[in-house]
């Protein structure tokens, strides 16, 4: 059966995340590129990471680069398997980098059975694809000194979803096993100081790359406890 598609043509997994994206913004058409992500083999396919970060490279030169480099992000986890295959099983919460520069970043994010993410921003676009499992987003706009939830969406596997420049979202895996999705920025994510939220004050504090890495390893330590490791 055919996806359902609405009248400006978007299907349900085509769904906008964001406060102030319209789809009349986000039209656009993208470069056709050749170079081939599935390398197969006796086993089956697997994705052929260099190609898709080259591909990501050449797309973000678009005018529309949000648009365009979430076009190959599409075709690339549009086979789960194939992305799960080039990229290994996750078994801890944690960050593999693919790519980073000052205006892109791409990397591999791996959540731990039911891990939670506090609210937070980017300030700058960011696509997200689902390769395995699950992640269900709430997403929250500014409202005079706080934020309010006013959304949610969840992305399965072969899923994508994307937040403009001043998103906020806060993310759950609710699955008893482990979520992992290719997470795009368009900017230098780890080199960018942005906010976060306190989960039951809604206070505002800094976030930056080593806070996200502490974030993960508090929950791998947490995880290990609870199993007894």
């Amino acid at each position: 059966m055919s996806e359902a598609k609405s009248e400006a043509g978007v299907s349900r997994r085509d769904l906008i995340v964001g406060t102030t994206t319209t789809l009349a913004a986000i039209a656009f058409t993208p470069k056709v590129i050749a170079a081939p992500y599935i390398i197969t083999s006796a086993n089956g396919g697997a994705v052929n990471l260099d190609h898709f970060v080259a591909d990501c490279i050449e797309a973000n030169r678009d005018s529309d680069s949000q648009g365009a480099v979430r076009e190959v992000l599409k075709r690339a986890v549009s086979k789960p398997d194939a992305m799960l295959a080039a990229l290994g099983e996750p078994h801890k919460a944690g960050i593999k980098v693919l790519h980073k520069s000052r205006n892109l970043t791409i990397f591999n994010a791996m959540w731990t059975p039911q891990m939670n993410l506090l609210p937070h921003n980017h300030l700058m676009w960011a696509n997200i694809g689902i390769y395995t499992g699950r992640e269900d987003n709430i997403l929250w706009r500014r409202e005079e000194d706080s934020i309010k939830a006013y959304s949610a969406q969840a992305l399965f596997e072969g899923d994508v979803g994307f937040l403009p420049q001043d998103g906020v979202h806060s993310v759950t895996n609710p699955l008893l096993r482990f979520t992992g999705g290719i997470h795009i920025y368009g900017g230098d994510f780890f080199d960018t100081t942005r906010s976060e939220w306190d989960p039951e004050t809604l206070e505002e504090r800094p976030s930056d790359g080593p806070a996200i890495r502490a974030m993960f390893d508090a929950e791998n330590i947490r995880r290990a406890k609870k199993a007894g490791l």
